[in-house]
């Protein structure tokens, strides 16, 4: 294994139906609860969200990587993520990830494509998910193929 860098620790009870979760700084504490649109009463968070904004943070991070490298502007980007959960032909679960990344200050449309598709080679979620479940990425509203 390659040298770590950091290590997240968080501690959880419940699962998602009556769920409670805290990684041991404290910084995150959160009930975990199902959804409204799947018959919760949607008073706390869902694994879903919790991925939703920690795929989108990475990719930023990952951006400002490549950016970095590439000595092109990223500092203002925001990204509009979706996780959804999807059933298998074989009664499981997946889920399947949309992200919207917008690059005000990158005006050319193939760089800021470009740009998105180095990020995706880079940023720790994209690996870890790849070939696994469908990701779909855009970049100032243009679609990025891997």
């Amino acid at each position: 294994m390659a040298n770590v860098l950091y290590t997240a620790r968080a501690h959880v009870t419940g699962g998602r139906i009556n769920g409670h979760g805290k990684t041991s700084d404290g910084v995150l504490d959160v009930d975990i609860r199902v959804p409204k649109e799947l018959g919760g009463e949607g008073d706390g968070t869902n694994p879903e969200e919790l991925f939703a904004v920690g795929y989108a943070a990475c990719f930023e991070g990952a951006l400002a990587t490549v950016g970095r490298r590439s000595k092109a502007e990223t500092g203002d980007v925001a990204i509009d993520s979706q996780v959804q959960l999807v059933t298998t032909e074989e009664r499981a679960f997946t889920v399947a990830v949309q992200l919207d990344v917008s690059l005000p200050s990158v005006a050319d449309a193939a760089e800021a494509v470009e740009l998105v598709r180095q990020a995706h080679r880079v940023c720790p979620y994209s690996n870890a998910t790849r070939g696994n479940i469908d990701v779909t990425l855009t970049a100032n509203g243009q679609p990025v193929s891997d």
